[in-house]
């Protein structure tokens, strides 16, 4: 369900942007705009939906308009034109007493520079959203305090933010929009301002609290490994403009463009891709119930040195050429006893993970859901392939063979 819908937003800055709508619909460019206008393009025709209970990134260069997109799903900036929707809401309808109100309850920020006022105590900081909600003194000190509990600060409410590190200050803030109850929280380059480390540690902060309270999360970042970490989906922006839009797997498998490949140079892909991303199902498999005749005979079709075999949806084992050939001259009147255990990893095991394991031994390795429901074998090819920066072009064919290639070599 989707949460937040944006619609066709422009938005240019000037004295009569109304004036030059129609050029920036028609394409003008933004240098252009700018020497004709003296108006500034900051948005051009950006549609985006964002689902109940995730976290969505928007990211992109200085200047590319994430900060201006983010500031307009509670209307701190207004549209030029386009349709912003808020659990069905229309949030331009809005007038300025529910406007009020809707900023109060329905959205919380979180700021780069913390945001903090100097004068108050990190408990009365974390506080503040609740007094202007109209909270009493006593409970909004209580929901302060549990929410500094969740981020790691009891035993701090009475200090001051000069006296707390820049990690311990973006704790302060966190707490401070989590503490109103806010539906949505809007993050604007939040952690940016962090040494890498304690940024690494907020952002595990942050995930942690996500699968707590499962909270609508907007993250502006310029940074694309806190991006494709956090974010279920990623908006990229170029020039105000949307370049691309997705799952972190379909940004880092299928830039849309150069820009965009350009921010995939230097991320670690075995960091963010799993083993489900290089598998393949197999060109055969078998159950416990097949006979030896069967097997010996569909794998001896199709060159194969091994097949999985599944009893029901989950994976049993393996069976090998030489044992369905063992199990024939047996007379067997099925295979199940010839198989013989398969080592698997789950689909979400990283390709760092994936690819220590394939070190340490040839043997075939199957992957496996949350419910060891069996998903496919991993392909060593497939592996290489995804972890490489840069993916030359391959023949389509050799794709289409890599599962049958899987079972015919397990090197």
């Amino acid at each position: 369900m989707a949460k937040i819908e944006v619609r066709n937003i422009y938005k240019i800055f000037g004295a009569r942007p109304q004036r030059w709508l129609d050029a920036a619909r028609g394409g003008i460019s933004r240098e252009e705009l700018l020497a004709r206008s003296g108006h500034t393009l900051g948005l051009r025709d950006i549609s985006l939906s964002i689902e109940e209970g995730s976290i969505y990134v928007i990211m992109g260069l200085s200047g590319s308009g994430k900060s201006t997109l983010i500031r307009h799903f509670n209307r701190l900036i207004e549209p030029t034109a386009g349709l912003i929707t808020v659990d069905d809401v229309d949030v331009m309808s809005l007038g300025a007493r529910e406007l009020e109100r809707f900023r109060q309850q329905k959205m919380s920020m979180v700021f780069q520079r913390f945001g903090l006022f100097p004068h108050r105590c990190v408990l009365d900081n974390a506080a503040y959203g609740l007094k202007v909600q109209g909270v009493g003194r006593k409970e909004r000190q209580q929901r302060a305090m549990h929410w500094l509990e969740q981020v790691g600060l009891a035993g701090y409410e009475r200090q001051y933010p000069h006296q707390l590190s820049g990690g311990m200050q973006q704790r302060v803030g966190l707490a401070r929009a989590l503490a109103t109850d806010a539906e949505i929280l809007l993050m604007d380059e939040a952690f940016s301002a962090l040494d890498p480390l304690i940024r690494r540690e907020m952002q595990d902060q942050l995930l942690q609290l996500q699968s707590q309270l499962n909270k609508t999360i907007v993250f502006i970042t310029h940074d694309l490994d806190e991006a494709l970490r956090l974010g279920n989906r990623i908006a990229i922006l170029k020039g105000g403009e949307l370049v691309q839009e997705g799952t972190p797997e379909d940004i880092l498998l299928s830039p849309a463009d150069d820009y965009v490949q350009a921010f995939l140079q230097d991320v670690n892909r075995s960091k963010v891709l799993n083993a489900v991303h290089a598998c393949n199902r197999p060109a055969l498999s078998l159950t416990t119930r097949s006979r030896p005749a069967h097997a010996v005979e569909r794998m001896s079709e199709q060159g194969l040195r091994f097949t999985p075999v599944l009893d029901g949806k989950r994976l049993f084992g393996v069976l090998t050429r030489e044992a369905a050939e063992l199990a024939l001259r047996e007379g067997a009147r099925d295979i199940s006893r010839h198989v013989e255990a398969m080592a698997s990893v789950p689909a979400s095991a990283g390709l760092d993970e994936v690819l220590g394991r394939m070190l340490h031994s040839t043997a075939p390795l199957a992957v496996t859901d949350e419910n060891d429901e069996f998903l496919g074998v991993l392909s060593r090819s497939k592996v290489v392939e995804l972890i490489r920066p840069t993916l030359p072009a391959e023949d389509e064919a050799a794709h289409a063979a890599s599962g049958a290639a899987a079972q015919r070599s397990a090197a």
